[in-house]
């Protein structure tokens, strides 16, 4: 029996489980997300899930709309001195912690600290902050050794991982440690006596949230109002239970629906698919700079001839070109800085036997590596699935470990060699803001063991990264992510395996979807 059809005929039976047998309430919502939320901090990890939680129930001091245009979220504005070298942020009136407590100053300023040890804007942030204080309840303050005109879209966010938030007690946990406790300041609080991992997470609507004043909603710009009194998370592994749910209107929203699945809801007049958002999600395939095998660059360069973006992006999509991108480079596809440098590595003509010399020639022969991989999340299982073969195909000593989505992500923080545990390749994909420019761009850096995991030491890259900073017009930017990404396709920190759109699936009376992200404020049902 084919996939396909297996997923049809599962879905057409009725929905097993007590879980999800009671019609859906009116101010209730209920969504199936893409993986099981396993870690609760997204400072931690760069987890979509994740990170998803984390705009449920924190919020950030600025906030960015669909153009990339920051606004105060929870700041009331701001004031500059000293020629932009000192900032003064006041925070509004009104805002709370799920507690009770109000949110101060002293809350912010070690939240931040946090924040800017693990992301990578944050870290080029840190490095120009002389220091950041407590100035009283309602104002801190940013002392710069020089201007940093990206401060406040460093501060808004949107991706792995936002300046969100945390109570003060939280917020000095050490950034290499996961939090405890999981109380924020946004639209929705995290209901942890309800959490049952692999089951269940519940949010409730915060009666005390008060949105920003004016403006649009979009993205995590303008008003956050918050809709429904209850948002349940349902954590099915199986699709086809997902969305026999979703067309029986057990659940009201299927964040990941595999292609199959989506041909099936089309088909139903109550239920829409769209795209999560406009711009595409990058794939990758990540190795581990630390250890044999793919600590040697040559090894790293022989496996290019024999990687068909397309391959990957069908199993993610299925065979609908329109949904992918297949010749996708570093960043992006369709924003300013993505081009066709140094791309002819992967569009030149492709050949595993060539791939198979270039091993040869590398010196393989025959040394043990472990592939790494998801079997519980749509688009890093079916690209591991590809990789999988590919590394088999090639010849590799390959030991194939796939695990549930939260297992895995525990599992990439290893450091130690493929005979004491480790791993030495991974293939996961990223949002489209992450890999907008480098200043978020976790997979693109290149500081060693502060870098994200598989820990890639290029130099060149941190230089060419600091420059982009500087670059006074969008041409020089555009010129100096022309050579980054040279440089990439040369030292392959990660090799691009495509970008596609991830399509979303919801019941039609849900309306005003903020575009982007899995986000729940303003949405509601028409």
């Amino acid at each position: 029996m084919k996939r396909r059809d297996l997923f049809a005929g599962a879905a057409a039976a009725s929905l097993a489980g007590p879980a999800l047998a009671q019609p859906t309430q009116n101010r209730v919502l209920k969504f199936v997300p893409q993986a099981n939320l396993t870690s609760l901090d997204p400072i931690w990890t760069t987890a979509n899930v994740t990170r998803n939680h984390g705009h449920m129930i924190y919020d950030t001091l600025y906030g960015v709309n669909s153009r990339f245009e920051t606004s105060p979220q929870m700041a009331a504005g701001h004031v500059l001195e000293d020629g932009g070298k000192i900032v003064i942020i006041t925070l509004r009136d009104g805002l709370k912690f799920h507690d009770g407590e109000a949110v101060r100053a002293q809350d912010v300023v070690p939240s931040l600290a946090r924040w800017m040890r693990r992301n990578p804007m944050g870290q080029k942030l840190g490095s120009l902050v002389d220091a950041l204080e407590v100035v009283d309840d309602k104002r801190l303050r940013f002392k710069l050794k020089r201007p940093f005109p990206l401060l406040f879209m460093a501060l808004a966010q949107v991706s792995n991982s936002p300046a969100f938030i945390m109570p003060e007690r939280v917020a000095r946990t050490d950034a290499f440690t996961q939090i405890r406790e999981t109380i924020g300041s946004g639209p929705f609080a995290f209901k942890a006596d309800e959490f049952n991992s692999g089951s269940r997470v519940v949010y409730t609507r915060f009666a005390d949230y008060v949105p920003t004043s004016g403006g649009t909603t979009s993205l995590t710009a303008g008003p956050k109002v918050a809709n429904f009194d209850r948002v349940e998370w349902n954590i099915i592994t199986d699709a086809a239970t997902s969305a026999a749910a979703l067309q029986t209107g057990e659940i009201d929203w299927y964040e990941q629906p595999p292609p199959e699945i989506q041909q099936l809801l089309r088909r139903n007049r109550n239920v829409k698919i769209e795209a999560i958002d406009p711009l595409p999600l990058s794939g990758i395939l990540r190795f581990n700079h630390l250890h044999p095998p793919f600590n040697d660059k040559k090894l790293r360069q022989a496996i290019l001839p024999a990687i068909v973006q397309a391959d990957f992006m069908a199993a993610v999509v299925g065979d609908e070109p329109q949904n992918y991108d297949a010749n996708a480079g570093i960043f992006t596809p369709g924003t300013p800085l993505a081009s066709d440098a140094g791309m002819s590595v992967l569009s030149g003509p492709r050949s595993l036997d060539r791939a198979k010399e270039l091993m040869r020639a590398a010196g393989y022969t025959n040394q043990p590596m472990r592939l790494i991989g998801p079997t519980d999340i749509l688009a890093p299982s079916a690209m591991t699935q590809v990789g999988a073969d590919l590394v088999r195909r090639l010849g590799f000593n390959a030991d194939i470990v796939l695990t549930d989505w939260g297992t895995t992500v525990q599992r990439r923080t290893s450091r130690e060699p493929v005979e004491r545990g480790g791993w030495s390749m991974l293939l996961t994909s990223f949002s489209s803001f992450d890999f907008v420019n480098p200043a978020a761009h976790f997979p693109l850096r290149g500081n060693g063991t502060d870098a994200w995991f598989g820990w890639p030491s290029v130099p060149r890259l941190e230089e060419l990264r600091d420059s982009w900073f500087e670059a006074p017009d969008l041409a020089t930017e555009q010129s100096i992510a022309r050579e980054m990404q040279t440089v990439a396709l040369d030292e392959l920190p990660y090799i691009p395996v495509g970008a596609y759109k991830s399509l979303t699936a919801l019941r039609s009376n849900l309306v005003d979807r903020v575009s982007g992200l899995a986000l729940f404020w303003g949405l509601r049902r028409g």
